[in-house]
């Protein structure tokens, strides 16, 4: 069964060790607004950018720990009925992490996985205005989403029978084969690539865009984090830089330049 509309990533949440230590950093980095979201629940940092959010950081619980689960990123994809697509995840190969529940204020949500094992999330609002997004491009929002996939092409259908995303175009990277653009509306939002051999898993890997790669790379090597792949320059134009914070969660930066 197709989706019946394009639906897309909105919302990044980092699980991590240190949330504040965590925060301190991505501020240097990206210049995100940090502000306790007050559910009187689990202890969530939303993320802002001027008035706009785009995401919030909670610590992992000890239990999360001692389960295997460590830092990283994931995305949460809007959609208009959480079970219903949960239901759809599971019947095309996907598994369930937690099955839907309420957040009151927030909305329902569930965190589950592609048939290959990379980790999303799922939330319908609970608010009838929906979610402003800031304005593309800025400093500190979300440059491009890219699936490290455990077979790319299958990946790419699971997703667009899904969500309605469409193929933009394919290019050809040799040896490690295709990487497919994908769109969610009009301009490509991402690319989807069969992961590299030394990846362990399959997992979603998000880009903030940053005002220039050089100067954003040297803060990420100052406050503590690793740089693992790059600057390079992308056939875009655009450069980026893949890297690990200091608590060991996997992010990259866009920018329009060096």
């Amino acid at each position: 069964m197709p989706a019946t509309k394009t639906q897309s990533f909105f919302w990044y949440e980092l699980m991590t060790t240190d949330r504040n230590a965590a925060y301190a950093f991505y501020r240097k980095i990206v210049g995100w607004e940090g502000k306790d979201f007050g559910g009187g629940g689990t202890p969530y940092t939303v993320l802002s950018v001027g008035a706009s959010g785009i995401g919030g950081m909670m610590d992992l619980s000890p239990e999360m720990c001692g389960a295997g689960l460590r830092p990283c990123w994931m995305g949460y994809i809007s959609v208009d009925d959480v079970d219903a697509c949960v239901a759809r995840i599971v019947a095309a190969g996907g598994k369930i992490h937690r099955a839907p529940a309420d957040i009151p204020g927030v909305g329902r949500f569930a965190v589950v996985a592609d048939p290959h094992g990379a980790g999303f999330m799922l939330l319908k609002g609970s608010s009838p205005e929906g979610y402003t997004p800031p304005a593309p491009g800025a400093r500190g929002t979300i440059g491009w989403h890219e699936l490290h996939a455990g077979d790319g092409i299958p990946a790419f259908e699971f997703y667009s029978s899904l969500f309605g995303w469409t193929k933009a175009e394919d290019m050809d990277m040799g040896p490690l084969g295709v990487y497919r653009l994908f769109a969610a509306g009009d301009a490509p939002i991402g690319g989807i690539m069969t992961k590299m051999k030394e990846s362990p898993m399959p997992f979603w890997l998000f880009y903030f865009n940053v005002d220039a790669i050089d100067a954003a790379t040297a803060l990420v090597k100052e406050n503590g984090g690793q740089v693992m792949n790059g600057p390079m320059e992308v056939p875009t134009g655009q450069w980026i830089v893949q890297c690990l914070d200091p608590q060991g969660a996997m992010f990259a930066l866009v920018a329009p330049g060096r």
